[in-house]
């Protein structure tokens, strides 16, 4: 075997190992730490990347970034809701939901993803933790409309249309927090709080993750040349639209 036909061997299977890898844990996050969204150096399975593929990797990084933060702002919010459960800490609790590959179905939400988690989370009667049931819900919907991958190949294709109903149901999803009571009118979960001292912290985060998957969207739209269909609903009436 010649030193080419050697390494072009040693290459090709470095690829299929890396996209093996790549698609062993369907359904979780990609990474969400302090270098989420910067672009790696080189890696084997960048040869099968596109520069879009890679650009969408980044923003699907900042928006899982951003709902590791939301995570951690509801529960240190919201202390009951870490305590319903076995978790030790808020950081233990917020480990919980993106460093563990559970495929956003666990046992204690019913096996429940995506919207189904969303509604059990701002249910009145559910007493559960609310934070996670939440949190789990808009995570794996997002991810869902990512085609529940964590790395894109050059054969891998996003769905335009998807990606922007995954920033309308961000909308939705972050005006139902905001306003969900229970029977005595109090708020289920805190989250903005206006007054002497404000806090618009979890605004800020809701809108970055909608902005992230709307640019993402219009970059789709533009490359596939495939038009989006715009909705424009009220808020208080809304309701989810498919991602998948």
């Amino acid at each position: 075997m010649t030193v080419e036909r050697s390494a072009f061997k040693g290459l090709t299977l470095a690829i299929l190992a890396a996209g093996l890898v790549a698609c062993s844990s369907p359904g979780t996050g990609p990474k969400s730490g302090p270098k989420a969204g910067r672009l790696p150096g080189f890696a084997p399975q960048h040869l099968m990347k596109s520069d879009f593929n890679r650009f969408a990797e980044a923003h699907q990084q900042r928006i899982f970034a951003s709902l590791r933060r939301l995570a951690e702002k509801l529960y240190k919010r919201n202390p009951r809701e870490w305590r319903k459960s076995d978790a030790a800490s808020v950081e233990a609790a917020v480990a919980r939901i993106f460093d563990v590959q559970h495929g956003w179905r666990l046992e204690s939400l019913g096996y429940r993803r995506d919207v189904d988690a969303l509604t059990i989370a701002l249910h009145p009667d559910f007493r559960g933790d609310r934070v996670l049931a939440y949190v789990v819900g808009l995570a794996s919907m997002v991810q869902s409309a990512f085609g529940d991958r964590e790395e894109f190949y050059l054969l891998d294709d996003l769905d335009a249309q998807h990606l922007y109903n995954a920033a309308r149901n961000v909308e939705i999803a972050a005006w139902k927090l905001a306003n969900a009571r229970d029977a005595k009118g109090n708020l289920l979960v805190l989250s903005n709080e206006v007054g002497a001292v404000s806090n618009l912290s979890f605004e800020r985060e809701f809108g970055r993750v909608i902005g992230q998957l709307e640019v993402l969207s219009d970059v789709v739209e533009e490359k596939t040349e495939r038009n989006v269909t715009r909705v424009v609903q009220n808020l208080a009436t809304a309701v989810f639209l498919p991602v998948y």
